[in-house]
């Protein structure tokens, strides 16, 4: 991953975890259940934005190296891993 990549996703997910704290403090205190479930819907967004950013910085280099590097094996594991993790964020 590359360092402003890395540099990103770790300011967002401090903002994620300080967002959870949060979250945590509201069922303590006997929040209002559609509030609770608004600053989740919040975190979900939040981390499928963080997700998106390592994902395309894997097709830009990772599966990139692999289709430019004429590694027929290679290219097929990458590809395989791509659709696998596609798969498992659509269920």
């Amino acid at each position: 991953m590359r360092d402003n990549i890395k540099i990103s996703c770790r300011k967002r997910l401090n903002r994620i975890e300080g967002q959870v704290r949060g979250l945590s403090r509201m069922v303590e205190e006997d929040r209002y259940c559609i509030d609770i479930v608004t600053q989740i819907s919040a975190v979900r967004a939040a981390l499928r934005r963080v997700e998106e950013e390592v994902l395309k910085d894997h097709v830009a280099h990772c599966v990139e190296h692999a289709i430019t590097s004429g590694d027929k094996a290679d290219q097929r594991r990458k590809i395989t891993e791509l659709m696998a993790v596609i798969e498992r964020a659509n269920r």
